[in-house]
């Protein structure tokens, strides 16, 4: 990067955030969001790359992807424009996509999930190439896949900067991390996930001749009971214990005199890295075969555990969000899945981000100094970052 630049475009991540709410962007529509995030960075130096990408039976998406410099070490911020739907508009207080404010909160759909936590990026940029800047590059990697099926998205753009010979050093996903307030959490790592579809097959036939049929809600049921109990393990140093649930158990009997020939039911794992995705639906097969042979398993594995361990990396950022909340962060594998589980098998990835207290909720909202703290914080790892040999 330069060593100094004018910036003469405005680095106010109130107006930035304001903007980005305006765009009704649900998965997977645009909404104007990344045409308004190429607008503020190609004048800060960047070369945009804007990537559609689709597959069957899935809606396609469109990415952006931007970097300025083509040294190293390269640092990139992660994140998606798109959003779950509102809901009923007349449940909000002010329109979904009418950015709000409230006293010192705006309120608006993706206001913390996470439109904040990208005008923090563009912000922080911004501010730091009004100094002095360190050698190497910096990226944002955006795409419009986060809250859908993330096929068209991370995923897909990532292989793509491996077509092109691009590797990223270290990355910071803006996903909204803090359970209370700005400064409480850092997210290290992630659980896995994996979603099984279950079908036990039984025989149709008339109640009255129960010798006539087989009847598989009673078999479906001491399968649910016998993986329910099961213990997993214990949890790790790093992560909270794996745990099996399962989320629907469905006939669609709609007679009250047949023996139904199918019954069918849905689990989620969610797993530590003492796990697989696929050492799990191994481990399930073992488990149901004793109880039935007549059975159909059909699992996704939506993503790995990964773990990044304390280290430089996290450390940097630790000592950034210190610096600027006067908290010290937990690091934590808390929560549900989100697109660095993607990112963590090319390089180290955290997450950091606003308060997640509102996010997919009716009256979406974030604080106004935390929108400016955010800011301050990804700036200060940016410098921090460019100051330094990070190595881990």
């Amino acid at each position: 990067m330069n060593s100094y630049v004018t910036v003469t475009m405005s680095s106010d991540v109130l107006e930035r955030t304001r903007a980005l709410i305006s765009c009704p962007s649900v998965t997977p529509h645009e909404g104007g969001a990344l045409d308004l995030l190429q607008s503020w960075l190609e004048p800060l130096g960047f070369v945009c790359h804007r990537l559609d990408f689709s597959a069957e039976n899935t809606p396609p998406v469109n990415n952006l992807y931007a970097r300025r410099g083509t040294g190293t070490p390269h640092f990139c911020f992660a994140g998606h424009t798109d959003v779950v739907p509102p809901g009923p508009e007349t449940a909000w207080s002010s329109p979904p996509f009418t950015p709000t404010i409230d006293g010192n909160a705006l309120r608006g759909r993706g206001a913390v999930d996470m439109k904040g936590a990208i005008a923090a990026f563009v912000s922080a940029v911004a501010q730091m190439l009004e100094g002095p800047a360190g050698e190497g590059s910096v990226s944002l990697l955006i795409t419009g896949d986060e809250e859908g099926p993330a096929i068209n998205g991370t995923v897909k753009m990532l292989e793509w900067l491996e077509s092109r010979g691009e590797q990223i050093d270290h990355c910071l996903v803006g996903e909204p991390t803090n359970p209370e307030a700005l400064g409480d959490m850092i997210k290290i790592g992630r659980r896995g996930s994996v979603n099984v579809d279950l079908t036990i097959n039984g025989t149709q036939g008339h109640v009255a001749y129960p010798h006539r049929a087989s009847n598989p809600i009673p078999v479906l049921a001491k399968v649910v009971a016998h993986l329910s109990a099961q213990t997993l393990d214990e949890g790790t140093p790093h992560f909270q214990p794996s745990n099996l649930e399962f989320t629907t158990i469905d006939v669609g009997n709609p007679t009250t005199n047949v023996i139904p020939g199918a019954a069918h039911a849905r689990l989620n794992i969610r797993f530590n890295d003492l796990h697989t995705g696929q050492g799990l639906i191994e481990w399930l097969y073992r488990e149901i075969k004793p109880i039935t042979d007549d059975y159909v398993l059909n699992p996704v594995i939506s993503g790995e555990a990964f773990l990044t361990p304390p280290g430089p990396f996290p450390d940097l950022v630790a000592r950034a969000v210190a610096a600027e909340t006067g908290r010290t962060p937990e690091f934590s594998t808390s929560g549900g899945t989100s697109d660095a589980r993607f990112i963590q098998a090319h390089c180290p990835v955290v997450e950091f981000g606003l308060v997640g207290a509102t996010m997919h909720k009716v009256d979406e909202r974030v604080r106004l100094d935390d929108l400016t703290r955010l800011t301050a914080i990804y700036r200060r790892v940016l410098t921090d970052y460019f100051a330094a040999n990070v190595s881990g």
